[in-house]
């Protein structure tokens, strides 16, 4: 028996990126305020922002809980981040 690889969400890469410009961070910056620095890196951030690379249960949660959304709205493809993200800058 073969293993298929897992779906991923397509949107996945574009709604972290549209996160971070939202509240105007550098990939630095976002590295802090997802408090996971010990677990993650700039180039790793840089990873999940162009599609080569998927975050962590946990670190999609940080990103959830920074921007105001529900995680949802992250993995579901069909769903769009708001226009204006309900966080304020950290």
């Amino acid at each position: 028996m073969g293993k298929s690889a897992r779906q991923r969400p397509k949107r996945l890469a574009e709604k972290l990126l549209k996160i971070r410009e939202g509240l105007r961070l550098s990939q630095n910056e976002m590295v802090a305020a997802l408090e996971v620095e010990e677990n993650l890196s700039r180039s790793m951030l840089s990873g999940y922002e162009v599609g080569r690379r998927e975050p962590s249960l946990i670190v999609l949660l940080r990103y959830a809980r920074l921007a105001g959304i529900s995680m949802d709205v992250l993995v579901d493809d069909e769903l769009d981040l708001p226009e204006k993200l309900p966080a304020k800058r950290c």
